[in-house]
C-alpha cells in the first residue's frame, strides 16, 4: 500500500470533499448550523433534526483505500451515499478529477450529470445487496444493467465484458445467466462488485460489504477487494464498523463519531496509537 504522504506528493487527490453536511428533517433556528450540537449528540434537543455529517472532508488519491469506521448512527455509511447521490446533502462540496479537471462540485451539477458520474465514475456495493442488486435479473444482466446505462448496445459486447468481470470475481460463467437470489450472501456481494466495475470506474464505493457474511466468506471478499485495488488501482471508500476489515484494506482510516470525524491519519498509526477516547474505546474493544 502506498502512503498518503508520499502520493500527495506526486498527484492531485481523484476525490476531494469539503465541508460536507448531512441532515435528515427540516431544521430550526437552533440548528442552523451543526456547530450550534454538541460534540456529543447530533440530534437537535429543539426540532430532532439528525445531523449524519458535520464538515466531513476528505482526499482521495488513486489507488489508495480509505477506511471509515465508527458505530452505527455515525454517519459512515450515510457520508458514502450522499457521494453517490444516494440522498441530498445539506451544503458542501465534491470534485472528482475525472470530471470537468476537478474544478466542478458534483453536488450543484444537473440529474442528468449525477447520472453521468454515477454510470461512469463511481462504483457502489452495498452492505444489503437487494440495495445493489436486481434479483429478477440475471446476474450477467444486472452487469449489463450497468452498461446499457452508460451507452452500451451491443448484445455480444455487453456479455462478453458480464462474462471478463464474473471470471474476475470468481464466478463461473456457468451461471452468469441465475438469478443473484439463488447465490449466497457471499456470491451476491462479489456480483455487486462486479457491476460496480462495470465501466472501469476510477473509485469505488463500499459500505458494510463483509456484514453478516461467514468469516471464511468474509475472508474471500476481502481478497477480492485487495486484488480488484492492486490489478485495477481503483480507488475506494470501504466504510466498515469492524476494525479487522479496516486494518486488512485501509491505508488511511477516518473515524466518525456523531456525524464528526474524530480522528483521521495513517490506519498503522490510528489502530496502534490511538490519540481520541472513542478511538482508543474502539481499539480497545478489537484487543
Amino acid at each position: 500500500m502506498v502512503h498518503a504522504a508520499l502520493q500527495q506528493e506526486v498527484q492531485e487527490p481523484i476525490l476531494n470533499v469539503k465541508n460536507l453536511n448531512k441532515r435528515y428533517g427540516k431544521g430550526c433556528s437552533h440548528c442552523e448550523t451543526p456547530d450550534l450540537l454538541t460534540s456529543q449528540d447530533n440530534r437537535c434537543p429543539h426540532c430532532g433534526s439528525v445531523w449524519a455529517c458535520i464538515d466531513v472532508n476528505l482526499e482521495l488519491y488513486k489507488g489508495e483505500i480509505v477506511g471509515i469506521v465508527g458505530e452505527s448512527g455515525s454517519g459512515k455509511s450515510s457520508f458514502v451515499k450522499s457521494l453517490y447521490f444516494d440522498d441530498d446533502i445539506t451544503s458542501g462540496e465534491a470534485m472528482i478529477s475525472d470530471y470537468k479537471n476537478g474544478e466542478v462540485n458534483i453536488f450543484c451539477e444537473s440529474a442528468q450529470q449525477k447520472r453521468y458520474i454515477r454510470n461512469y465514475l463511481l462504483g457502489m456495493v452495498y452492505q444489503n445487496p437487494l440495495l445493489g442488486l436486481k434479483m429478477s435479473f440475471s446476474s450477467g444482466g444486472n452487469i449489463a444493467e450497468k452498461l446499457i446505462a452508460s451507452g452500451s448496445l451491443h448484445v455480444g459486447d455487453i456479455r462478453q465484458r458480464a462474462g471478463e468481470l464474473l471470471n474476475h470475481v470468481e464466478i463461473s460463467l456457468s451461471r452468469m445467466d441465475e438469478l443473484p437470489k439463488n447465490f449466497s450472501g457471499g456470491m451476491q456481494q462479489r456480483v455487486q462488485i462486479s457491476k460496480a466495475l462495470a465501466n472501469n470506474p476510477p473509485l469505488l464505493l463500499l459500505d458494510e460489504v463483509t456484514t453478516g457474511l461467514d468469516l471464511s466468506v468474509q475472508a474471500r471478499v476481502l481478497d477480492l477487494i485487495r486484488k480488484i485495488q492492486r490489478e485495477l488501482n481503483v480507488a475506494m471508500i470501504v466504510v466498515s464498523h469492524d476494525l479487522g476489515v479496516i486494518r486488512m484494506l485501509a491505508d488511511r482510516t477516518m473515524v466518525m463519531r456523531y456525524g464528526r470525524v474524530v480522528e483521521h491519519g495513517l490506519t498503522d498509526q490510528i489502530l496502534e496509537d490511538p490519540q481520541h477516547p472513542y478511538t482508543q474505546q474502539l481499539v480497545h474493544s478489537l484487543l
